[in-house]
């Protein structure tokens, strides 16, 4: 008889930056862009842990250090503050909170930006792995988060620019944390074969 093993939960946190929406002056889009995706994209149980700030280093660093070493969360990820500006500090204080820097993650949104305009080349993404967390940078409108967690697809639905999401779960697993099981109508996570669980494994 085949076992049905229910998935790891996850905690995730999330984190927007900006100066506008934290005063509020407009509404916060990323946020609930992040939160929607996930949960469709992610066959786990999900609990998130939310954090609306200012584009301040000091108070940039204070969240993501509190959400990895307090909140335990085994994925953080930001949204704003990557671009060139002073006031985007976002990737500044991601590096200074890192222990160990993962840069093709940056390298890989850059590439899916570009498909549509050459200003990507401006933006700073990059992720750090702090403790048993991978800690993320994302851009700041939910049209190009979805993108670049998702990939590019051709008129018939095939992947032409894979999504950076497809190696979140294997990175997650070789850092010690919970086993991330994606829908695959979204996106399609990508282990080595002798990472695979199989069904029913606890």
């Amino acid at each position: 008889m085949t076992t049905t093993r229910t998935p790891d939960p996850v905690r995730i946190g999330l984190v927007s930056v900006s100066d506008r929406a934290s005063q509020g002056v407009y509404e916060d889009k990323g946020i609930p862009a992040l939160r929607d995706w996930l949960a469709a994209a992610l066959c786990n149980p999900v609990e998130f842990d939310t954090r609306l700030i200012p584009d301040e280093q000091p108070l940039i660093e204070a969240a993501l250090i509190d959400l990895v070493d307090n909140a335990a969360c085994d994925l953080v990820l930001t949204t704003g503050g990557t671009g060139p500006a002073p006031r985007d500090v976002t990737p500044d204080a991601t590096l200074a909170i890192g222990e160990r820097e993962m840069p093709g993650f940056g390298e890989q949104m850059r590439q899916i930006s570009l498909r549509f305009v050459p200003t990507a080349i401006l933006s700073r993404q990059t992720a750090v792995i702090r403790g048993r967390a991978l800690v993320l940078n994302l851009p700041g409108q939910p049209k190009s988060i979805r993108e670049t967690l998702e990939g590019l697809r051709d008129a018939d639905g095939h992947s032409v620019v894979p999504g950076i999401f497809a190696a979140i779960p294997y990175c997650i697993d070789l850092i010690g944390g919970p086993y991330l099981e994606t829908r695959d109508d979204i996106v399609r996570a990508f282990r080595p074969k002798s990472a695979l669980r199989p069904a029913g494994a606890a």
